[in-house]
């Protein structure tokens, strides 16, 4: 075996798969098992396999697939990072994002150049070995390794993923490795009963693939009754203790919480042999606590070129939420797409508290977005332009498609106020290399555009400055006028 393929053999690894449906949550299960790993004291590294053929998501339509998240170092992925980040509170790299089209170009490279000396290149084990070289550079000096494959099994995008993660605990061993298969288990409302059958029958598709699941993670909008989750062990050839139910929550982030009550990772641990842990989610938890009892509320417009799908601005509404629960305030976002405003004029934007104008540099600058500026300055409402949002403001087109995060120096204003320091390290997707990537109104109470995305770094457990900072001046001068 090649040694590349043997690095880091004292890791664990752990692959999370669907069934039945997608959209069923895999990324926050994924997110919430590193959160609790991490509380155990893990040194936690989280990837994503998507089974599409593009090099990356970079030029997907938001709106088909949702934002692409940016990396410190400039890759441009998957929206599941973002929830892996903010979960773990850890900077992810481009080993944690990878695609089959990204591996085909791999394969056909090496294939080009002579590596494969002459031999007929085919999926085994050409493209699986491929496929697990890349499990293993995301490893690094990580304790455990947790992929998601992306998409549900039975899919033929992902028959290559799915057949390399089956050859791994035969490369590193069985004990080392455990799968996790996330499945829905629905309620039928017209005959009042739930059933198993989906999640039956999705495991037996893993299982033909020669894939045996470790753990079912039951995703439900009510109570499974124990004497279902015994029926799903029997049917689906796992311990009891291994079906895990993963009910709807009123915040993503008490999904750990849940989960944690349901022994998750502690029967994980057991099962890869690890050293039982006690957690500390002390902080975790005060922080989900306060987000259920915020004190005030702001309404905030977030308008976009895509807005009509909300994931595809997920990590601004994410990070005005932390902003939000950091001040004691809940952030209520609605999303505007800015065509509405053009069509429909700015009588859209009277009953929010600030406006957010979000999207990428280098995306059009259309009447709605110049209108939804032009009504933030002349009403004195708080306005946070980011990206796409700056180049609207400040009407500057000459960029260029860099990624990744940036040393900025800060030359007083709002944005050094709320850094509270004059040099900074934000990421970027676009740039505009000759203009200064902060603008500010100063006769405006609160009037800052910026070419970077602070979005992309902010967590629950450290909100954004910047952030923090909009949501302050939002809630005060809500506050002020109703005193008025």
């Amino acid at each position: 075996m090649e040694e590349s393929r043997l690095a880091n053999m004292s890791a664990k690894y752990v692959f999370v798969t669907g069934g039945v449906v997608s959209g069923l949550g895999k990324g926050i299960t994924v997110a919430s098992l590193g959160r609790l790993l991490k509380a155990r004291g893990c040194n936690v590294i989280t990837q994503k396999f998507d089974p599409y053929i593009n090099i990356d998501p970079g030029n997907l339509n938001p709106l088909e697939h949702g934002e692409v998240f940016v990396t410190d170092d400039g890759a441009e992925t998957d929206l599941d990072l973002g929830h892996y980040e903010r979960f773990t509170d850890t900077s992810l790299t481009e080993n944690s994002s990878m695609t089959v089209g990204k591996v085909y170009r791999s394969v056909l490279q090496k294939e080009r150049k002579g590596e494969y000396k002459g031999a007929t290149v085919q999926v085994i084990p050409h493209i699986t070995n491929e496929i697990k070289d890349r499990v293993r550079q995301a490893a690094g000096d990580g304790d455990i390794v947790i992929t998601e494959v992306g998409g549900t099994v039975g899919d033929i995008e992902s028959l290559p993923i799915l057949e390399a993660i089956r050859q791994i605990p035969h490369d590193v061993g069985r004990d080392n490795v455990a799968f996790i298969h996330v499945s829905l288990v629905p309620h039928l409302d017209y005959i009042g009963e739930m059933k198993t059958k989906p999640t039956q029958h999705s495991v037996k598709q893993l299982q033909s693939l020669g894939i045996q699941p470790d753990m079912i993670v039951c995703r439900s909008d009510r109570h499974i009754p124990i004497e279902m989750r015994e029926k799903l062990a029997l049917f689906c050839n796992v311990e009891p203790r291994c079906v895990i139910q993963n009910n709807h929550a009123e915040s993503i982030y008490e999904v750990p919480l849940l989960l944690e009550e349901e022994k998750f990772a502690e029967t994980l641990c057991d099962k890869l042999q690890m050293e039982p842990r006690k957690p500390d989610l002390t902080e975790w938890r005060s922080l989900v606590e306060k987000q259920k009892n915020l004190k005030k509320q702001i309404n905030i417009a977030l308008v976009g070129q895509y807005a009509s799908l909300w994931d595809s601005y997920l990590s601004v509404s994410e990070a005005l939420s932390h902003a939000g629960i950091h001040q004691d305030v809940k952030v209520e976002v609605e999303w505007i797409p800015a065509d509405d405003i053009a069509d429909g004029g700015t009588d859209k934007l009277k009953n929010f508290d600030g406006i957010v104008l979000a999207g990428s540099i280098g995306e059009e600058i259309t009447p709605g977005k110049l209108q939804a500026v032009e009504y933030a300055k002349s009403n004195k409402l708080p306005f946070f332009g980011i990206g796409n949002g700056w180049q609207v403001a400040t009407n500057v087109s000459d960029y260029s498609e860099a990624c990744g995060s940036r040393s900025i120096s800060l030359n007083g204003g709002k944005a050094q106020t709320a850094y509270g320091d004059d040099s900074i390290k934000e990421r970027f997707r676009g740039i505009c290399a000759n203009a200064d990537p902060v603008f500010e109104i100063d006769s405006h109470p609160w009037f800052v555009c910026v070419q970077f995305h602070p979005e992309y770094k902010s967590r629950l457990t450290k909100a954004s400055p910047l952030f923090i900072s909009f949501v302050s001046e939002v809630a005060f001068t809500k506050t002020s006028k109703v005193e008025f």
